[in-house]
């Protein structure tokens, strides 16, 4: 918001706000009619609450007077968005980006000004924010290819994927253990907490013969319209509930089983061991009396102590690398 402040850009009714957060300086007083754009579910929630309306994309029919970006780590899904910025923007409209330094603030400069034409800039609270006129210049030809570059894709046959999801084009060392570990005698209702795009569930759901209902909870929206998607062949299988849900404010019933790779870094990377807390914690107040907990967690995760707290029968089944596979039982 710093060129805002200092006058060098005007607020103007009716901007567009992807990929938007909330913070001290974003007052819905200040932006009357503020569309926010927002997948993950507690983000979209924060800014609910700060009084601002929020969707999970972007209308498209209409073009934006002012267009605000906050870009992603991923490369290919922050490109995408460069090119819908300026796309969605009206001619000669602004499109304002930032992004923290130590998040590569100079490279997203340089690949905005390679669609957006000449850039100005701004650096201070260790980040960068930098603008452009839409129709001022670039590259059209790169724009229109940069729009597809986070695309939903198969990458590998029946499985559908797209960059700036976890572990979009692989599946991750963590889950890949946590899988090899859960035993096909799992059964009842199921919940898969922090599910991604599906890789756990359909694990279970090929594995485990007595699982009747697998829930998924998930807080990125994308990851979870893909998960619907992959795990369409089970539909007669198995009941199937997909949740656009923040995991750690709990759950709204009960199950047998509860399966996880909870997260332990926020979206910016930081380390929040707190995640991988509450999403036990949640798991507790969610299994039914002598229900299962099945997880993975990196080794050096401070989870014993919170899994103490309400379950017995706690194990170490297995470990390779940096992971540790976790099994313990609700107590009675």
């Amino acid at each position: 918001m710093l060129p805002f402040a200092e006058g060098r850009i005007a607020r103007v009714p009716g901007a567009l706000f992807l990929q938007a957060r909330a913070g001290v300086a974003l007052h819905a007083s200040q932006w009357p009619g503020l569309a926010c754009v927002q997948a993950f579910r507690p983000r979209a929630q924060a800014l609910e609450r700060d009084g601002f309306v929020v969707s999970l994309e972007a209308d498209a029919s209409r073009r934006w007077p002012l267009v605000l970006l906050l870009p992603p780590r991923q490369r290919d899904e922050a490109r995408a968005l460069y090119a819908q910025a300026l796309a969605l923007a009206e001619d000669g409209a602004t499109v304002v980006v930032s992004v923290a330094n130590d998040e590569g603030a100079k490279s997203a400069e340089a690949d905005f000004a390679r669609v957006a034409g000449p850039v100005a800039s701004l650096s201070k609270h260790k980040c960068r924010v930098f603008w452009a006129r839409a129709g001022a210049g670039g590259d059209a030809g790169l724009a229109a290819r940069w729009r597809q570059a986070d695309a939903v894709r198969e990458v590998a046959p029946g499985w559908w994927s797209r960059p700036g999801v976890f572990a979009w084009d692989r599946i991750d060392a963590a889950t890949a253990l946590l899988i090899e570990h859960l035993p096909a005698t799992l059964a009842g209702e199921v919940a898969d907490l922090g599910a991604g795009s599906g890789v756990i569930a359909d694990a279970l759901l090929r594995n485990c013969p007595a699982v009747r209902a697998v829930d998924l909870y998930e807080a990125d929206a994308r990851a979870l319209a893909l998960a619907e998607r992959n795990l369409a062949p089970h539909a007669q299988r198995a009941a199937l509930g997909f949740h656009w849900h923040d995991v750690t404010t709990g759950l709204p019933r009960r199950y047998d089983v509860i399966v996880s790779n909870p997260p332990f870094h926020a979206q910016q990377r930081q380390p929040r061991p707190e995640l991988g807390q509450a999403f036990i914690r949640a798991a507790a107040q969610a299994l039914r009396p002598r229900g299962e907990l099945w997880l993975v967690a990196n080794r050096q995760l401070p989870y014993e102590e919170v899994l103490a707290d309400a379950f017995t029968d706690i194990r170490s089944v297995a470990g390779r690398g940096a992971f540790k596979v976790i099994t313990a039982r609700r107590r009675a």
